[in-house]
């Protein structure tokens, strides 16, 4: 309900209401939508694991897997939708392409990722299709690494941001992938065990936190990577400068890098005695998700925040667009709104499904015990 009377507010009144201008054109709604994405695409580690790399111990939680995938992802676009201001025209959208564009591209990645897990899960759901559930999921495990390549280049192809130009951007979105999509998968099962009970073994949880370990780690390598290369190249130092020590730093240092990474990881590997391994799990999975939206929106604002070198190699005598600077961005209550809903749409599909179709563990063995 708040989404969507924050969505129908910014329609009615405009992007006016909002913290957004003529220079941060993607605002928070922004981050949402990409969060969502990302970790829709990384949601499916627990299909995938079991159909493409044989893990057992993750095959009970495959459909739900799937359809936690597929939840996000819908709830990811909505708010990618309703954030870029003309959602009456996405019929057009949808019917006009340009194939220059990676936008265009992206969206068949998109609807190719939710029919491709449509048919995944009715292979793992219908037993006469079942030997075919593996090349399903194989199909969709790549595709949905081409799909967060694809969403990396949306922001590594602009040339025209310092902050962006950036062929390393595709695989750290692969990386940020892997740990949200994990780190939501780990929260939900989570959840599913405080209301059902016995779902969440021991056994697993120790298999998620070391997957988790290592994608964190691997994220804070290309994270690493990526400004030291930008620190390498002359032309980049002003955005490195805004970054790592600018207005947006602490997000980076304290959002990103402490509370995303760093307190993770620490949480998972570092275990006194006596204590319980649920409360420090879920910790651990809430600030990887906090920390992965944090460096979203040091990408995605911090990129539109830093002056813009309209003619490269030439000398600007006299402008009047931007020169003494423009007012930092901040975002309002609408943005947040229309955000959160996102997030909630998310969830209420997800229960939805749950109810109809058998994603749970227990759920699945409930016809061979009837049967016999």
């Amino acid at each position: 309900i708040l989404g969507g009377y924050s969505a129908l507010t910014m329609e009615h009144a405009g992007h006016i209401i909002t913290g957004m201008n003529n220079h941060v054109v993607w605002g928070m709604p922004h981050v949402f939508a990409v969060s969502l994405i990302v970790t829709a695409s990384g949601a499916l580690n627990g299909a995938t694991l079991s159909s493409v790399f044989g893990q057992a111990l993750y095959k009970p939680w495959a459909r739900f897997s799937v359809v936690l995938s597929m939840s996000l992802l819908m709830g990811g676009l909505l708010v990618l939708v309703l954030d870029l201001g003309r959602p009456d025209r996405l019929i057009v959208a949808m019917t006009h392409y340009n194939f220059r564009s990676i936008f265009a591209w992206n969206i068949f990645l998109y609807t190719g990722l939710l029919i491709i897990g449509a048919g995944y899960l009715w292979m793992m759901m219908e037993k006469r299709f079942n030997r075919f559930s593996v090349i399903a999921g194989r199909l969709a495990f790549a595709w949905r690494i081409i799909l967060t390549t694809g969403t990396g280049s949306i922001f590594g192809f602009l040339v025209g941001r310092d902050a962006l130009d950036a062929a390393i951007l595709a695989p750290l979105f692969v990386a940020l992938s892997l740990v949200m999509g994990s780190a939501a998968l780990a929260l939900a099962i989570k959840l599913l065990d405080r209301w059902h009970g016995n779902l969440l073994t021991q056994e697993l949880m120790c298999s998620l936190q070391k997957l988790l370990i290592w994608f964190l780690l691997v994220l804070l390598y290309f994270s690493i990577v990526q400004h030291l290369t930008n620190l390498y190249v002359t032309e980049h130092h002003s955005v490195e400068r805004y970054t790592l020590t600018g207005a947006l730093s602490p997000v980076f240092w304290i959002g990103h890098i402490l509370v995303g990474v760093l307190v993770p990881v620490y949480l998972f590997c570092h275990k006194p005695k006596g204590s319980k391994d649920s409360g420090r799990f879920v910790t651990a999975c809430v600030l990887a998700l906090l920390g992965g939206m944090a460096w979203l929106y040091v990408l995605i604002i911090g990129s539109q925040s830093t002056p813009q070198r309209l003619f490269p190699d030439k000398t600007v005598l006299v402008s009047s667009f931007g020169d003494a600077g423009f007012p930092m961005y901040r975002s309002t209550a609408w943005e947040w709104g229309l955000g959160l809903g996102g997030i909630a749409l998310t969830c209420l599909i997800c229960l939805v499904v749950m109810r109809v179709l058998p994603l749970l563990p227990e759920d699945q063995t409930l016809p061979e015990s009837a049967t016999k």
